[in-house]
């Protein structure tokens, strides 16, 4: 009965599988697929996990954010220090790939777009909403477009960093290699070391011509008030002098035309009053005239005070730029605009929120070779000083030209090099992208451009930067450091097109400084 069951299945089995050549057939097939997932289970990668370098770690230069492996590395000036996992963003709120950097700090924020959720140890790198901070890791990309990590190492990292910090959020794995390039910053160390001096001597002389010019400006405006005064006086005089020529003339009709000797005394008397008072009045009118030349006319105060006044923001400039010169300065060139833009660190406070203000007063054309070829995106940052300048890393997170033939294809005004290139210091970079300035770079961040052929879903979906200041040198204040308004582009461009148009940066001024 067994047998005869155990037939009948089987024979239902065959009718099922078809002949016993299938059967083998079938079989070998589903062990290959169990072997090859099997030999899967045992090729995926590990998922990243926290790990510090086992050496002394120096100051944190950059971070980069790995999409493809959900990790982030810290760099110091030799290599890395930090590594963790990360959660970025998840599909159609994807964290943008491209380059950034820290903007503002808080310990203790909340999203202002997510429910007043907490966001400890949060570090923007867009005015929009995307930040670096500690938050739940289910093991893959789950957030809204920033970059959650475990919430101990966001502690540990927020402790350690810097505004200007430089952020890279690349598609793929990425990491900073030596290199070197006739085209990068070789300082004068003898311009670096007379920066400090150099930096203060030129303060005291702006703050000499500021008083100046202070001074000068009172004294302007005395001037304009003594000279009112001195013309309603003129003015009050003349009229008397009017009134008592008119009055002598009276007085000699009358003395004409008097018949008694009564009347031609009292004729007499009037003329000779009139006449001392017609008197008094020319000597009053004299010493006021005298007087008005013996001052400062009010338009030569006028011309002085603005000949004080163009010294004042002649030495604000001058004292402004050998402070800057103290300062890392970083440069972007866009393949898509054509241009070279420089952002130096003022340490100033923005004025209408948090961060702080960033100099933009360098913005003009740049030569690229062949302009229809993709360059890529390059960030070459000055880590630390060596023997003879500067020892650079280069970090590429888009194709194109390599980092070496992407610098070949440019040329830098000499213009620019010569005013920043003496006294460039470390973490000074030079990014080099097809990409224009993201429409969230402004007065109060370095430098954003995000890669066009990457998703950009927790970029877009946010809500734009408001109209914000641009720092220009057309209206000076307290520091050299003036601002005016401009109207906001559109929104930077999704998907996965090559097109490079989608961002767009209102230029600072359409000028050199």
């Amino acid at each position: 009965m067994v047998n005869r069951v155990t037939t009948a299945r089987s024979t239902v089995a065959m009718r099922c599988w078809g002949s016993p050549a299938i059967v083998t057939l079938a079989v070998m097939a589903a062990l290959t697929a169990l072997t090859a997932g099997a030999t899967a289970r045992q090729e995926r990668p590990k998922p990243p996990t926290e790990a510090t370098a086992p050496r002394d770690a120096g100051e944190p230069i950059m971070a980069i954010v790995s999409i493809k492996t959900q990790q982030v590395t810290i760099y110091d000036a030799d290599g890395w220090i930090l590594r963790a996992p990360v959660s970025t963003g998840t599909a159609g709120r994807e964290t943008p790939a491209g380059v950034f950097a820290i903007l503002e700090k808080n310990k203790d924020h909340r999203s202002s777009l997510y429910d007043d959720a907490e966001m400890p140890n949060m570090q923007r790198i867009t005015w929009n909403g995307i930040a670096l901070h500690g938050g739940p890791l289910p093991g893959y990309a789950a957030s809204h477009g920033c970059v959650r990590m475990p919430f101990g190492f966001a502690e540990k990292l927020f402790d350690r960093t810097r505004i200007g910090m430089r952020v890279i959020v690349s598609p793929d794995n990425a990491e900073p290699v030596g290199f070197s390039h006739p085209a990068l910053f070789m300082p004068s160390p003898e311009a670096i070391a007379a920066a400090p001096t150099r930096a203060e001597t030129l303060a005291r002389e702006a703050a000499e011509a500021a008083w100046t010019a202070g001074e000068a400006k009172k004294a302007a405006a005395t001037a304009a008030r003594e000279a009112a005064a001195l013309k309603v006086s003129l003015r009050k005089l003349e009229g008397l002098k009017t009134r008592a020529d008119a009055g002598l003339a009276y007085a000699d009709k009358a003395l004409a035309a008097a018949r008694t000797d009564e009347a031609k005394a009292r004729a007499e008397d009037l003329k000779q009053k009139a006449a001392a008072k017609a008197a008094e009045l020319v000597n009053q009118i004299n010493t006021a005239r005298n007087d008005a030349q013996s001052k400062p006319g009010a338009a030569a105060a006028r011309d002085a005070a603005k000949a004080a006044e163009t010294r004042k923001a002649d030495t604000a400039k001058a004292a402004s730029e050998a402070k800057l010169a103290l300062e890392p300065v970083s440069i972007y060139i866009s393949r898509a605009t054509q241009k070279l833009y420089v952002r130096r660190p003022t340490h100033k406070p923005a004025p209408d929120g948090g961060g702080i203000v960033f100099d933009a007063t360098i913005e003009v054309p740049v030569t690229i070779r062949n302009p229809e070829r993709p360059i890529g995106t390059h960030v070459f940052t000055a880590v630390a000083r060596n023997e003879a300048s500067l020892r650079w890393t280069a970090v590429t997170i888009d194709n194109g030209d390599n980092a070496k033939a992407a610098l070949d294809r440019i040329t830098i005004p000499q213009e620019v090099l010569d005013r920043i290139a003496p006294t460039a210091l470390p973490r000074s970079s030079i990014v080099v992208s097809d990409e224009p300035l993201s429409s969230e770079t402004n007065y109060r961040t370095e430098f954003v451009a995000v890669l066009n052929n990457e998703p950009q879903g927790g970029f877009v979906t946010r809500r734009p930067t408001v109209d914000v200041r641009v720092a220009s040198d057309d209206v000076q204040g307290d520091d050299g450091f003036g601002f005016f308004n401009f109207p906001r582009g559109p929104a930077p461009q999704t998907g996965n097109t090559r097109g490079r148009g989608g961002q767009y940066y209102r230029p600072v001024q359409p000028g050199w400084w």
